[in-house]
Order: structure tokens, then C-alpha cells, then sequence
């Protein structure tokens, strides 16, 4: 048996330094906030909705799977509003720490290669860490799921089965599911089959089959079919864009992971763990969102491989670690004390152009998109984009992007809300039909010229609501 390592001190140290950096740099993101704004229409109607109704654009065949997720998300916000995503995402987190440091101390890896890891672990896969999106749960599912197979792969048992339920939990919560299914069914295939090929056929086929135990049934796969197909992933734009040099997370990233996938390798991985670097590798040259799975797939091995040579195991003298302690300490009461950042436009600018809209769809991007989505005012489309028409979510991305081909998008609706400086932002200044109505540092709303004079009674209404209501929230 290998010996596990004596002191864990700057192991939890550095769980505690990911936590308190997490309280203080968490955001919530775009692809958060339509959970929660489905999640309430689930709740208020007692049903789950067909398409989605807080957008204009036609989504009647959208197959709904992650209702758990959406009501998860619609009662975090109930509860704290976007402080209590951000306080989800703080215990999502540290659950995935914490995870990972028990699987580094399951393989023997010295508690300095653990905490060093861990802080590679954090900065390398930061936006996944910090950024409230809706794979937040599937964060701790993954390292959970890599924790379970590790510990079969060293003594199998019929723990194995709990392959079957997490992936239940998992498919009513995010399509990562399929993720975890992956890694599952390649330690099955490949490690499992050689010694027990019964147990291993019956998990991977009674874990697939709980894929389709969601609301939706038989008709689960052409949710994960439409998230797969889905123009953004063709094309490969916004979560699912590669990685590029330009972008500076992604440089990050590969300078950290590099060398981890070097301690891994000098560690020795098995053929499955082996199968699974080279996939999932290859997945995140192609699409940077799943960054995250490769190097949290490669932690454990990787902590012991520099454990071996680099940094052995030596215990800290008590007095300097109560010292360090005061770093994650002030910096989780700083971010737990800290007011939600707020992100994308103002409550002013949102409730000046749901009045200039008066009822009519807003054509808004991102952020603010969800954002009016929940707030109960309709919009032409929103995530997820999966829901709509191939040819919907074309059009879109190609405004976005200030493409011409976006621009008949632009009869969809008399208002716009787009962030300050973006592509649309810029090609819209340039619009002839379409003017200036307002903004502030982060959003610009722009209205078709035949409507703005009209609607300015409904603005000057808006204004006084606003301003009311930060006066309330203030209070």
C-alpha cells in the first residue's frame, strides 16, 4: 500500500487561499441567469414551459432536460439574488478543491506537491472557478465522479454503482453529464472490463440509460444532440471558440497545464487515464470551455509525479501557517462582505428601454439579455441558443459579430440594448434608422427613429421607477 503523506497544513491552506480568491473575484456570467428565469416560469405556472417564454424567436421544439438545474438557480436567486449565485459558486468551488486534495492524498502525493497543484489547479482554470455559469454544478460532479473512479480503479467494489445515480443527479442538472460519462466509459472499457466485464457492461449501460431519466425522458438525447449541434459549437464562438493566443486565460491556461501533464506522465497514468488526456486534449484545443476537465483530470497524478523529486513531504512550523492563515481569511470575509458586482447595463438603462419597448421584444446581447429575461420583459432571443432555429441562432451570432448578414435581425424589434463598444454597438452608431437613447459606462440602448419621440412619456416613467427602486434597494 503507498504511503499517504503525514501533514496536509498547506494543502487546506491552499484549498482556503482558492476559496477566499473565489469569494472575492466571482461574477455572475451570461449563461447563468436563463436557469433561474425558467426555473420561476416552472414554479409559477406548476409546469414545465414549452420552449422558451421569455423570447419572441420561435423554440416550441426545444427539449427542456436541466429543470433541477433551473429550479436550483431560481431558488439561489429567490434567496440572495445574485449574491446567492455567487455564494453557490463560493461552495462549488471549494467543494472542487477539496475533491481534488483528497484524490492528491489518495495517490501519495506530498502535501507541498498537493498545495502547489492546487494553485495551478485554481489560476489555470480560473473562469470556471470565479464565474457563475450553468455548468456550476457540474464542476464538483466531475471531480467527484474522478475521485470515485480513481479509488475503483485501485480496489475495485460495488461503489461502481454509484456511477448510476450521479449520473441521474448530473443529466437533470447540466449537459456536462456526457463529460463525466466519458471518463466513466473509458475506466470501464478499458480497466474495469478486463476483470469484472459483467459489472462493467451492466454500469455503462445502466449509466447511459440514466442519461434519459429527466423530465424529458426518451427525448433527452435531442437536447445533448442540440447542444452538440448547436450553431455556436459549429462555429465554434463564444464558450465553445479554441484556444487562442489572443486570449489572455487561454495563455494561462497552457502555461500551467503544460507542466502538469509533464508530472503526470513522469507519474504514470493507466490506459484509461491515458485515453482520457489524449481526448479531452484534444477537445480543448478545439473548444477552450472544457480547459477545465483536462486539468482537473490530471491534478492527482500530476501533484504526485512532483511530489516524487521535486517537493517531498516536510510538515511547516505551526507559527508561520497560522501567519499565512490571515490571507485566505481576508480575502473570503472581503468577498462574502463584498456587494455583488454588478455587470452589463444599469437598472436605469434596462427599465429606460423596457419602456421604450413597451412590450414589444428587445434585441439585447449576452448579459443583458438574461438579465431582462428575468426580470419578466421579453426579448427576441436569449440563451439558450440551442433552444432556437438553427437559422435564428445564425442570425444572431452573426449580429453579434456586426456581420452584414446580422443586420436583418434588426427588424425584429424597435429596441436595442447592446454592451458599450461591442461590434453591434460601433455598426449601430453607423445605422441611419436607428438612434442614440440613452446608456451608461457599460450599455448603449438604440431605438428606431419612427418610435423614439412616441415613447417618451413611458421613459420619463421609467426613470421615476427606476430611481424609486434603487432608493428602496438602498435602504
Amino acid at each position: 500500500m503507498e504511503r499517504l503523506p503525514q501533514s496536509s497544513r498547506l494543502t487546506w491552506l491552499a484549498v482556503a487561499f482558492g476559496a477566499g480568491s473565489c469569494a472575492l473575484l466571482a461574477t455572475v456570467g451570461a449563461d447563468a441567469r436563463w436557469l433561474a428565469a425558467l426555473g420561476e416560469e416552472i414554479v409559477e405556472k406548476g409546469s414545465i414551459p414549452s420552449g422558451i417564454p421569455y423570447a419572441a424567436a420561435p423554440s416550441m421544439d426545444w427539449v427542456n432536460v436541466p429543470v433541477l438545474g433551473e429550479l436550483t438557480f431560481h431558488a439561489l436567486q429567490v434567496i440572495g439574488g445574485d449574491k446567492g449565485l455567487l455564494l453557490a459558486q463560493l461552495v462549488v468551488a471549494t467543494a472542487a478543491l477539496i475533491l481534488l486534495a483528497l484524490g492528491m492524498r489518495a495517490l501519495g502525493a506530498s502535501d507541498a506537491a498537493s498545495a502547489a497543484v492546487l494553485m495551478v489547479v485554481f489560476f489555470a482554470a480560473a473562469p470556471s472557478f470565479i464565474i457563475v455559469r450553468a455548468q456550476l454544478f457540474s464542476l464538483v460532479l466531475f471531480c467527484g465522479a474522478l475521485l470515485l473512479l480513481r479509488a475503483e480503479a485501485r480496489s475495485p467494489s460495488w461503489r461502481i454503482w454509484l456511477l448510476v445515480p450521479l449520473t441521474a443527479l448530473w443529466a437533470n442538472l447540466h449537459g456536462a453529464v456526457l463529460v463525466g460519462l466519458s471518463v466513466a466509459g473509458a475506466y470501464l472499457v478499458f480497466e474495469r472490463f478486463r476483470r469484472e466485464p459483467i459489472v462493467a457492461a451492466g454500469v455503462l449501460t445502466s449509466s447511459t440509460l440514466a442519461l434519459f431519466l429527466t423530465p424529458a425522458w426518451g427525448d433527452s438525447g435531442d437536447y445533448y444532440l442540440g447542444v452538440l449541434r448547436s450553431e455556436a459549437a459549429l462555429r465554434g464562438e463564444g464558450m465553445w471558440a479554441p484556444l487562442s493566443s489572443h486570449a489572455p486565460f487561454d495563455v494561462l491556461f497552457v502555461a500551467l497545464a503544460v507542466p502538469l501533464v509533464m508530472f503526470a506522465l513522469r507519474f504514470g497514468l493507466q490506459l484509461w487515464e491515458l485515453a482520457c488526456l489524449a481526448a479531452f486534449a484534444t477537445f480543448t484545443i478545439h473548444a477552450g470551455r472544457n480547459s477545465v476537465w483536462l486539468i482537473c483530470i490530471v491534478a492527482a497524478p500530476a501533484a504526485r509525479g512532483l511530489s516524487e523529486r521535486f517537493l517531498p513531504e516536510f510538515v511547516p512550523r505551526r507559527r508561520a501557517m497560522l501567519l499565512c492563515s490571515w490571507v485566505p481569511a481576508a480575502l473570503l470575509i472581503a468577498g462574502v462582505l463584498q456587494p455583488a458586482p454588478a455587470g452589463g447595463a444599469s437598472d436605469l438603462i434596462r427599465d429606460r428601454a423596457a419602456a421604450l419597448a413597451a412590450g414589444s421584444p428587445i434585441l439585447a446581447d449576452g448579459l443583458d439579455a438574461e438579465r431582462l429575461a428575468l426580470e419578466g420583459h421579453r426579448v427576441w432571443i436569449a440563451n439558450p441558443l440551442d433552444a432556437f432555429d438553427l437559422r435564428d441562432q445564425r442570425l444572431y451570432l452573426d449580429w453579434l459579430d456586426a456581420a452584414p448578414a446580422g443586420d436583418r435581425l434588426l427588424r425584429e424589434g424597435p429596441v436595442i440594448l447592446v454592451a458599450r463598444g461591442s461590434p453591434p454597438d460601433r455598426r449601430l452608431a453607423r445605422e441611419s434608422s436607428f438612434r442614440y437613447a440613452g446608456g451608461d459606462s457599460h450599455a448603449v440602448i438604440y431605438v428606431r427613429k419612427v418610435l423614439y419621440a412616441e415613447r417618451q412619456a413611458d421613459v420619463r416613467r421609467a426613470v421615476v421607477f427606476s430611481a424609486t427602486r434603487s432608493v428602496l434597494r438602498g435602504s
